[in-house]
């Protein structure tokens, strides 16, 4: 079973406030893997809401491409400068082509317009990470797994 953001948030809430903080502060970046296996990196703008984690993208991206061949995604908030600014964090998972009408609706509902064509993902979170830097410059880090990734891990 694929992890929504929803179902994130409810085992780790303040990890997942921390990075939907982070990843509306700004553009993020989505990593996916290209079908001959070199990675590939653009600006997103992710929308968080309703426990949904979503991508509106043209139905020519090649990110696009990427996702609907399964290749898992990587989704790292930006930051703001060279020592770490507000914190880092990232998502790994994998992403669900949506047709649905209430998932578009969505989006409009947290202030992003999507062009008519465009086409929506949904995003899973299979793990989380977070990096936060006190006051000594030590880091912080903060690690989740879902039950499926940490069996996966286990696995290989």
């Amino acid at each position: 079973m694929k992890q929504s953001w929803q179902d994130f948030a409810l085992v780790e809430p303040e990890l997942a406030a921390f990075g939907e903080a982070r990843l509306k502060s700004g553009p993020a970046y989505l990593a996916t893997v290209r079908a001959d296996g070199l990675p590939r990196v653009h600006p997103v703008t992710p929308i968080i809401g309703e426990g949904h984690l979503l991508l509106f993208m043209e139905p020519t991206s090649p990110k696009g491409h990427d996702l609907q061949r399964g290749s898992g995604y990587a989704l790292h908030c930006w930051v703001s400068d060279t020592n770490g600014g507000e914190g880092e964090f990232w998502l790994v998972g994998h992403a669900l082509l949506t047709a649905s009408p209430a998932m578009r609706a969505l989006a409009t509902t947290y202030g992003y317009q999507p062009q008519d064509h465009y086409i929506v993902f949904e995003l899973t979170v299979e793990s989380a990470f977070s990096t936060i830097y006190a006051d000594t410059g030590q880091p912080i880090r903060k690690r989740w797994k879902s039950e499926q990734e940490k069996s996966a891990v286990e696995l290989s």
